[in-house]
């Protein structure tokens, strides 16, 4: 390729709208803080969001980058129908990815952001007969957990069906001897969904190791704590969190806006 073509290729971010170069700023920092957070598989896992003005089209993660390299000009754009619109890397999408977010984002019109890990906490919790329990205040905030069956790693189009029904119209899901699942109005709520769901993983993984006998408060108690923790009723978690994550992520490394 010539100097001259170089120098007029046009950026990632002269290609899209100002809204999706944002959004695409916002599940760049996504990936890093989970990242950050110690919630990342290597290339595994995905999330995604809806694209701006968009119908039927979101973003979702190259195959083939780790979660701290993800940026905001590397995300490929997928509709529906699993159309690859715009893939700036050439690596194209995680099939997996691909078959659970398109199946959730058609489904469920209220879900911007979708995120979906395999941490040690959440994979041994998915293997749990009881699922996660309500041990403190923390695993409180999510007591309607939804639960998908282990059908092998998410490649084909007819489990898109059971993984809808089984999240239903819920914030998060665990797939059982699989990991974890958050889903969220926004960017900034799905990523407090999923930390506050694997910090409760990691909560019970802790207690059960102590091998003692557990407390657990009586069910209206843990009823009331959730209703305090919904989203709305004293404020949409996640939101008020982000701007200094973002600061936060500016320190380490500002690359994730490039």
């Amino acid at each position: 390729m010539s100097v001259t073509a170089l120098k007029n290729a046009k950026t990632v971010r002269e290609q899209v709208s100002p809204e999706e170069w944002q959004k695409r700023v916002d599940l760049a920092a996504c990936y890093r803080l989970v990242h950050l957070y110690g919630m990342d598989e290597m290339i595994a896992n995905h999330i995604s969001t809806q694209v701006p003005g968009e119908p039927g089209v979101f973003l979702l993660n190259p195959y083939g980058y780790l979660y701290d390299q993800m940026h905001a000009s590397c995300f490929v754009k997928v509709d529906y129908d699993g159309n690859t619109l715009f893939d700036p890397t050439g690596l194209g999408p995680n099939r997996a990815g691909f078959v659970i977010h398109s199946a959730i984002h058609k489904a469920r019109h209220d879900v911007d952001c979708v995120i979906h890990t395999h941490t040690l906490a959440g994979m041994a919790v998915s293997a749990m007969k009881q699922g996660l329990m309500p041990l403190a205040q923390t695993a409180m905030r999510f007591i309607d957990i939804g639960y998908h069956d282990y059908e092998g790693p998410a490649i084909r189009m007819d489990e898109q069906a059971r993984l809808v029904k089984n999240l239903g119209d819920r914030e998060v899901m665990i797939l059982k001897n699989h990991g974890l699942l958050a889903v969220a109005p926004s960017i900034p709520e799905a990523f407090n969904n999923i930390w506050r769901l694997e910090r409760a993983c990691q909560l019970q993984v802790m207690a059960l190791s102590c091998n003692t006998e557990l407390s657990l408060p009586p069910r209206e108690t843990v009823e009331a704590s959730n209703h305090l923790f919904k989203p709305g009723v004293r404020r949409r978690l996640g939101q008020l969190e982000w701007p200094a994550l973002m600061r936060k992520l500016d320190s380490i490394d500002p690359s994730f806006r490039d």
